[in-house]
């Protein structure tokens, strides 16, 4: 497994095992050269993100058998695309941030503030 760090500066802390995250589905959002979205954001689903993503054409919620994807429902921890949270930022409904999950690759897209901004409670 990759050694990453998170936001924070500290050691990326897994992000979601159930269901199974991560572009490698290790996990823990870990990046690398074929990860072109950069899926380096560790967000907990919300009803208002799953559906927002669904409009956007990239539908979370519902499963996936042959890709051995289960659907996310709110609460769910899911790794995301550091491009598709920044929209969802900018239009009121970006989904919260676990901050010591999330890769530090995230501030090449993203404000650290806004990451802060908007961390689990």
């Amino acid at each position: 497994m990759p050694v990453s760090d998170n936001i924070l500066g500290g050691r990326l802390k897994p992000c979601c095992t159930d269901p199974m995250t991560g572009f490698n589905r290790d996990g823990s959002c870990h990046t690398g050269p074929q990860d072109t979205g950069a899926h380096v954001v560790c967000a907990e689903m919300t009803e208002a993100f799953l559906s927002y993503t669904k409009a956007q054409g990239n539908d979370l919620s519902t499963p996936r058998p042959e890709f051995n994807f289960p659907g996310l429902k709110p609460g769910d921890r899911w790794c995301v695309c550091a491009t598709r949270w920044k929209e969802a930022l900018e239009d009121g409904v970006a989904p919260p941030v676990v901050l010591e999950a999330t890769n530090v690759a995230a501030v090449k897209y993203l404000s650290i503030d806004d990451l802060k901004a908007n961390a689990v409670k």
